[in-house]
């Protein structure tokens, strides 16, 4: 069974479509099975977990005043055909990121623009109640260009479905926020954790294990490791490292990182240097780097993992194509 892979282009009209592909785990190949243009600027795409849902976000434009929308799809057949179940306001501009909890009765957005979270119970069906809880962050940070204002980056539902965390960049904070699952509701969690400051934190993931989480920090181009407590929802930060070679002069901004299922190597991107940072895990969670390989197109913006594990899918947003590498199993490394 060739697995589906779901690709979003945001624009209007015929340029902009969510595209389904197949994806041949063997040969590293795509190949388009359909495309559904009847949707406006589709952006960050989520999938749940049984396979059957998609989530989107639709925005008006990227960056404007309007909010965004988050829309569900029933995916009909092993074609990835989508039927439109209903819609959704996001309660905020530039909404930028989706997750679907684990049991499916969750979907959590975070709005970039005007910083805020919320989150949405899902009918039996997947569709989408109106939002159970919306926050919207406080505070700014040291860099005056992009840290006037909060600006939510993620918002992650953790393994266990307990916790929702949000990497909020315009802040330098990892809020957390404790998820009840019956009503979807959200209750903030006292104390954020901190990055360093002016890092501008971005995405963040949590390690197979589920005792770490890796923060993406877009700003100052580094990973950042925490410990995780699965009792409290409590991050201790213990490493950062570079994405970036050390002798690079040039501007360069992170995007997405990806952890391998089985919990061994994690990958980051750099747009700008547009390569791909790739890291070794130690039992005790601590990253090394292996290498810094080129994306192969301007603006690596998402990663995604497939294959259990053999092959890493690099989606260049400028640069306008998908890139996909084979990764040894051993090393790491990508080819």
């Amino acid at each position: 069974e060739k697995p589906l892979v779901f690709i979003s282009s945001f624009a209007t009209g015929e340029a902009g479509a969510i595209h389904a592909f197949r994806l041949d785990v063997e040969r590293g190949t795509l190949a388009a099975v359909n495309q559904w243009t009847d949707v406006e600027n589709p952006f960050f795409l989520a999938l749940s977990v049984d396979g059957n849902r998609l989530y989107s976000i639709h925005a008006p434009q990227f960056g404007g005043p309007d909010h965004s929308d988050v829309a569900a799809y029933t995916i009909l057949d092993a074609n990835g055909k989508l039927e439109l179940l209903n819609r959704q306001t996001a309660l905020g501009t530039t909404a930028c990121y989706l997750d679907v909890s684990a049991s499916g009765r969750t979907v959590v957005v975070a709005n970039y623009g005007s910083g805020s979270v919320a989150s949405f119970p899902v009918n039996r069906d997947g569709s989408l109640k109106p939002a159970a809880t919306f926050v919207q962050h406080q505070g700014m940070s040291v860099n005056p260009t992009r840290q006037q204002a909060p600006h939510a980056h993620c918002f992650v539902i953790s393994p266990d479905n307990r916790f929702v965390f949000s990497a909020d960049l315009g802040t330098d904070q990892i809020m957390g926020y404790r998820l009840t699952k019956r009503t979807s509701e959200l209750t903030r969690l006292e104390s954020p954790a901190a990055t360093a400051p002016g890092a501008g934190p971005r995405h963040l993931t949590f390690h197979p294990s589920g005792k770490y989480v890796y923060v993406i920090n877009e700003l100052l181009n580094t990973v950042s490791l925490f410990d995780y407590d699965a009792a409290t929802g409590k991050l201790n930060k213990q490493q950062t490292i570079a994405t970036l070679p050390e002798d690079f002069k040039g501007t360069s901004h992170t995007a997405d990182l990806k952890i391998t299922p089985d919990g061994k190597f994690l990958y980051g991107t750099n747009r700008g240097h547009d390569s791909i940072a790739c890291f070794r895990l130690s039992a005790d969670g601590r990253l090394s780097k292996i290498a810094i390989v080129p994306s192969l197109g301007k603006g690596p913006q998402n990663l995604a993992i497939a294959g259990a594990g053999q092959l890493l899918i690099c989606a260049n947003m400028p640069g306008n194509n998908v890139a996909i590498f084979k990764i040894d199993s051993e090393t790491g490394s990508l080819t």
